[in-house]
This record gives structure tokens, sequence and C-alpha cells, in this order.
């Protein structure tokens, strides 16, 4: 029954990782980019807030996801079979939200959500480049955060080669 449990856990975990490095991915790539085109800057606006609210819960969702079941996965293994991979695929996973965010603002850039609200605040008065800058910074942000989960989701899937499971 435990081996089922950990399979199980292994399975969601990996899954989940694809999940968030697929949304990640896209959002940098299409999502983002295609609010450029937009004919208005509030629409931009309007736009870049709801896709930025609802890809921040979703992947958020997904990362405790992952962490939670790769972690349990570790921790329910027997202890010979309690592969290092488990525990550092799912600090990865779950640093890689957070922890890109925190290094951006530390570096010296400006808060995203601060940048986002400032640009709600706005109201119809919208400075169409305040829009670019701020959907370009936060492409950049999405390239970095799919480049780790794109890290860990290797790094399982390779585990998961090694353990025959």
């Amino acid at each position: 029954m435990a081996a089922q449990t950990v399979s199980i856990c292994k399975f969601v975990g990996t899954i989940s990782l694809g999940i968030a490095t697929g949304v990640s991915a896209t959002l940098s790539t299409l999502a983002l980019p295609a609010l450029l085109c937009l004919p208005t800057a509030v629409n931009a606006r309007t736009s870049l807030t709801y896709l930025s609210h609802k890809s921040q819960n979703l992947s958020s969702y997904l990362r405790h996801l992952t962490a939670f079941t790769l972690f349990s996965a570790y921790l329910l293994s027997p202890r010979r079979f309690r592969h290092p991979y488990l525990l550092y695929t799912s600090i990865v996973a779950f640093v890689s939200g957070p922890g890109v965010d925190f290094a951006v603002s530390w570096t010296g850039g400006a808060d995203e959500k601060r940048q986002v609200l400032d640009l709600e605040a706005q109201g119809d008065d919208v400075n169409g480049e305040q829009v670019r800058q701020a959907v370009e910074k936060k492409q950049r942000v999405e390239r970095v955060k799919t480049g780790l989960a794109g890290v860990a989701f290797a790094m399982q899937v390779v585990g998961l080669w090694g353990d025959g499971a």
C-alpha cells in the first residue's frame, strides 16, 4: 500500500510540475506578448491585471501541490529508497515562484504587484509606455520561472526514470 501511495505522489507531483512549467512558458511566450498588440493601453492594462492575478493563483496552487506531493513521496519512501531528487525537486519547484519574485525585488526592480496596482489606480488615464514596461517585466520574470520549473521538471523526469517507477 505504501508503495502505491509513493507512486501516486510522484505521479501527481510530476504532472503538476509539468503543468506549472507549461503555464509559465505559455505566459512568457504567447499570452504576454499578445497584450502588446491590443489597440488601447486601457485594454492592455485590464488584460494584464486579469492575467497576472489568475496566473499567480494557478501557479501558486500548482507549486504547492507539487511541493507537497513530492515531499510526501520523499517522507513516505522507505529509507533505502528515499532518493534526494524528490527533496531537491520539491524545493526548487516551491521556490521557483516566490524566490524569483523576491530576487527581482531584491536586485532593485520595482515590485511587480505594486506596479500592477499603480496601473490599476490610474483609471482610464493610462500611459501606454508604463503598460509596455509592466508587460515586459512580467515576461522576464515568467521566463526565469519557466527556466527554474523546467530544470525541476527535467530533474524529476530523470529521477523517475532512474527509479524505474
